[in-house]
């Protein structure tokens, strides 16, 4: 299939363009379908869908139409500096926090307090740049993850579900550290979602960032808020889209702050003991793009046997 934005040819069924990071597609939020690019309701479920922009028109280039300029691979590879468009997304959302910083406060110098909190970001991020992830925001000790901007990739919920298994060993990794030095342990938790948002430049003065807009981001932070101590939760959606990939308890079903449904919870175990072959697509940052996860030295995430499925 050819992309109508810059021309490419993409495998028949691709969600996105493999050159420019174009939305072929969307996802239904209640069934977790494919939908056809610019759908009024989900052709599975009959759900009504928000209405989604046509794609842009490719711009002349003087040397013919795949010829690339450095203006087309800042707005590829991220956010510019200056003034942007808003921009409509799929994106699976991470939020992950720290348990009980309200008592780490109250044991710690505020110095020491800081340069714990540092070395967990440190290490969280570590594992967000192995997957591609994009920190948003630093929110005081936790983290707001986007994965599909600035850079979409056909399997970011997997992505994102790597990253939470990943932050929560290495976490535990550096409690080692942080128990001689500091003598305290630190515990994270983590919530998934995967939806459709609006990314554009907000903020005011000298300040402004680039943030996702939507109800996606809403739902993973609740989800965050329900995790137990060193856990990654997702939603329905991401469920359907890891499930082959992973071992998912059912975690119940929640009524969340702000959210009109109740929404049936999971809880991500490990990595199955068998993963789908499509696991072959979920790779680490560049430069290694090809390398398989599933091998011992890139995948950290606990295998659990198939029949450890629960959804």
């Amino acid at each position: 299939m050819r992309c109508p934005r810059c021309q490419a040819d993409n495998r028949e069924g691709a969600r996105f363009c493999r050159e420019c990071g174009a939305l072929f597609g969307v996802i239904c939020s209640s069934c977790g379908a494919s939908v056809q690019a610019g759908s009024k309701f989900c052709d599975s479920c009959g759900t009504p869908l928000a209405a989604a922009p046509r794609p842009e028109p490719e711009r002349p280039r003087p040397d013919g139409p795949q010829a690339a300029s450095a203006e087309d691979v800042v707005e590829v590879a991220g956010p510019s500096k200056g003034p942007a468009e808003a921009e409509r997304r799929q994106l699976t959302v991470l939020f992950c926090d720290l348990v009980g910083s309200t008592q780490l406060s109250g044991q710690l110098d505020p110095e020491d307090l800081r340069a714990v909190v540092r070395a967990d970001q440190e290490a969280a991020a570590a594992v967000i740049h192995q997957y591609a992830g994009h920190i948003a925001q630093y929110l005081g000790d936790g983290l707001l993850v986007y994965f599909g901007y600035p850079t979409a990739h056909e399997d970011d919920a997997r992505r994102a579900v790597h990253t939470g298994l990943g932050i929560v060993e290495a976490v535990a990794d550096l409690n080692t550290r942080l128990m001689g030095q500091y003598a305290v342990e630190l515990a994270v938790r983590l919530g998934i979602h995967t939806g459709p948002v609006v990314v554009g430049v907000m903020g005011g003065g000298e300040r402004h960032e680039h943030l996702a807009l939507g109800e996606t981001p809403n739902i993973a932070a609740r989800l965050e808020a329900l995790a137990p101590a060193n856990a990654v939760v997702i939603s329905p959606v991401t469920a359907r889209l890891v499930r082959v990939t992973f071992a998912l308890e059912d975690a119940g079903t929640h009524t969340l702050k702000g959210i009109a449904e109740p929404m049936t919870i999971t809880r991500v175990r490990g990595l199955l003991a068998t993963p789908s072959p499509d696991e072959e697509f979920v790779t680490p940052a560049v430069p290694a793009l090809h390398r398989h996860l599933s091998s011992p030295s890139r995948s950290s995430s606990p295998r659990v046997p198939s029949r450890s499925v629960l959804i």
